[in-house]
């Protein structure tokens, strides 16, 4: 798994995936924070980076967060936030987020800034 795409949207996660996945990223997809949690527990490999929304129910992206951040296995995983948020980059700075990606999405945006994560380009 390159890249994790953690949004209670299924549209939005999965435009978000199948993008990548065009791009040659093998992509996971959460709802929330805890099912989040759950797949990087359990996938024998991290991914490059974490695509977090910030407002889920269940566990949202500041739940999700701190629970990574407790975890020495998963806390080095780059996380950049995404989020119509009026305050994201603040929010992003509070999270010690590596980046941020306002909603609505560019999609080139999106592109340049996972390649930053996963410099490979994906997966052959």
């Amino acid at each position: 798994m390159d890249v994790l795409v953690v949004d209670d949207d299924p549209y939005i996660r999965d435009v978000i995936a199948e993008l990548l996945e065009d791009e040659g990223y093998a992509v996971a997809r959460a709802a929330n924070g805890a099912e989040a949690l759950d797949i990087l527990h359990h996938r024998p490999a991290p991914p490059c980076v974490i695509l977090l929304d910030l407002m889920m129910p269940q566990m949202n992206g500041w739940e999700f967060r701190a629970a990574q951040r407790k975890d020495p296995a998963i806390a080095p995983i780059p996380v950049v936030t995404i989020s119509a948020h009026a305050d994201l980059l603040d929010v992003a700075a509070q999270l010690d987020a590596a980046g941020h990606l306002p909603k609505p999405l560019d999609i080139e945006r999106l592109l340049t800034t996972v390649q930053q994560f996963c410099p490979a380009g994906g997966a052959p």
